[in-house]
């Protein structure tokens, strides 16, 4: 299918609970990501953050309510069908021993779709920055990439993969300033095109986001745009220290 052109889907999120060995992570968790928007997920550790992507991805399912994509729910789909068009970045990036070139192109052998990764501006930035360029040999034990480098190949592969949908699970959080500040490039122009979850302690990363959920415990304590909340003056106020 030309999925090129289909508008990314909404995701909707309907009093999701999950009990992980019968300990409860996540209660009651609602939520909407409209088309083709940004929404962070912030909180502090524990709060059931990254479970909420490992549902997302069909690795768990909801102990009760459910996770629609499009208005279908995921449990229906199947766990390959929903990571169809998904591209996943995580705190700790996940690379093979290869080429830069290699790893961009993970599950994609299209040489055009590297190209055209390549050739968006940040893409070359990003393969410029390293040693060998394109050619620069990684993978898990790649002394020869900092934390930051490696992730910035991750980021590349998730653009290149030009996915309808894109999780950042801490994406940044181990980037210096000036990596971070290329990776925020290359995804704002990505973003345009994705319905994208991203969970961040940030806040300049979730000020970003055309919304913010913020969980604490494993509820929803608050949504809404970063001016709404902090002229809220509740939970994430005080994380912005304005309150």
């Amino acid at each position: 299918s030309g999925g090129r052109h289909r508008r990314p889907p909404e995701i909707v999120f309907t009093d999701v609970s999950f009990a992980y060995q019968d300990a409860e992570v996540l209660h009651s968790v609602s939520f909407t990501i409209p088309s083709g928007t940004t929404t962070a997920v912030v909180g502090s550790t524990g709060a059931g953050k990254t479970t909420l992507t490992n549902l997302l991805q069909a690795f768990y399912r909801p102990t009760s309510g459910s996770i629609a994509i499009d208005g279908e729910d995921i449990a229906a789909l199947g766990a390959r069908e929903v990571r169809t068009g998904m591209a996943v970045v995580t705190q700790e990036p996940w690379l093979f021993t290869g080429a830069v070139r290699d790893n961009i192109a993970y599950g994609n052998a299209d040489e055009e779709a590297i190209r055209r990764a390549l050739r968006d501006g940040h893409l070359e930035q990003i393969v410029a920055a390293l040693p060998q360029g394109i050619d620069t040999v990684v993978g898990q034990e790649s002394e020869n990439l900092s934390t930051g480098e490696k992730q910035l190949v991750a980021v590349a592969r998730a653009i290149a993969a030009s996915p309808r949908i894109l999780i950042l699970d801490e994406a940044t959080s181990a980037a210096d300033p000036r990596t971070e500040l290329l990776i925020q490039r290359a995804l704002n122009r990505l973003r345009r095109s994705t319905t994208t979850l991203v969970i961040t302690h940030r806040m300049a990363t979730a000020a970003l986001a055309d919304q913010i959920v913020v969980l604490e415990d494993g509820r929803v304590v608050e949504c809404g745009t970063h001016t709404e909340l902090l002229a809220a003056g509740g939970t994430y106020a005080r994380r912005c220290g304005v309150v």
